[in-house]
């Protein structure tokens, strides 16, 4: 498959960013600390992103969740929050000097990574805090790092009725040496989970926060998927920058360490690979910053030009 020149452009991870800047950043609530306390570090986060040439910003909410804020702090400030994060983000992208749209992000609700906790009485009322405060602000929603569909779905349903995309992205399982066919954290088949989404009603499939390695198996199997189903339905891709870690029972124990070989250069090679697999938004995740979103950009300037 050739590399369509027109592709979009994803932002990078916005922790890391933050915590580069030198804004306040600890766990448990790390990217919600700087929108808590200083939110001018948000704001230059989404300009260095916005500077670097991405297509789409990312509202700071992946931090809004109760396990990460605290129930207490998430039921005073969870909505003003929201709305914060989305005004911010809102700020920058119409101060762009070319066309910059915001992505509404919501996050797993109850934790990355850990399908089994998923709670379907609770979602209800932690989604509507979120996209009641982010909705005023968005042009699409992007529905992140979702172990299962069943969790997936669930905020696809609060968020379809506005007549906005709806971007769903799975994180999937990337232990070192994996093989056979791709599938979500949940065990779930890469394909399966495609077709129930797209059933849904969703406008993109994407694939985030896993390796670099196992994405180009996902990016193929949703492609097939799509074709077969004739949809226009967009495939994304934004990994993360670290290696996979054993889940724990203390959630957010530590900061991961970044893997030393996925630089710019190196990451644009993924990049490449994904685009030539089918996608058509790439960007980046935990540990891509705006270095990594610039050289995506160059690339597409040479690939239009050629």
């Amino acid at each position: 498959m050739t590399i369509e020149p027109s592709f979009t452009i994803l932002d990078g991870g916005m922790g890391r960013l933050l915590e580069r800047l030198g804004a306040p950043f600890r766990l448990p609530e790390w990217s919600a600390l700087s929108l808590i306390e200083a939110p001018e570090y948000v704001t230059r986060a989404h300009q260095a992103y916005v500077a670097s040439g991405t297509d789409i910003i990312t509202t700071n909410s992946y931090g809004l969740v109760p396990h990460m804020l605290g129930e207490d702090r998430f039921n005073e400030q969870a909505l003003s929050l929201a709305d914060r994060a989305g005004r911010l983000a809102r700020a920058v992208a119409d101060g762009a000097d070319h066309r910059v749209l915001v992505a509404g992000s919501l996050p797993p609700l109850f934790e990355s990574y850990r399908p089994e906790r998923f709670q379907a009485g609770e979602a209800p009322r932690i989604l509507e805090s979120l996209v009641e405060g982010l909705r005023p602000h968005v042009d699409l929603w992007l529905i992140e790092t979702q172990s299962s569909t069943v969790e997936a779905l669930t905020s696809l349903a609060a968020v379809i009725r506005d007549g906005k995309p709806v971007h769903v992205s799975y994180t999937l399982k990337d232990e070192d040496g994996r093989a056979g066919p791709p599938e979500l954290r949940s065990g779930e088949p890469v394909e399966d989970a495609v077709r129930r989404t797209i059933a849904a009603g969703a406008s993109g499939v994407f694939f985030n926060c896993s390796q670099p390695e196992v994405m180009s198996e996902a990016v193929r199997a949703a492609r097939r998927v799509v074709d077969e189903a004739s949809a226009p339905i967009t495939i994304g891709v934004y990994a993360n920058a670290f290696a996979p870690e054993p889940p724990s029972d203390t959630p957010y124990a530590g900061i991961s360490e970044i893997r030393a070989d996925l630089g710019p250069e190196n990451y644009l090679k993924w990049i490449e690979r994904w685009l030539s697999d089918g996608a058509t938004v790439v960007g980046g995740c935990c540990g891509i910053g705006p270095e990594h979103i610039e050289a995506i950009r160059s690339f597409r300037e040479k690939t239009s030009a050629a």
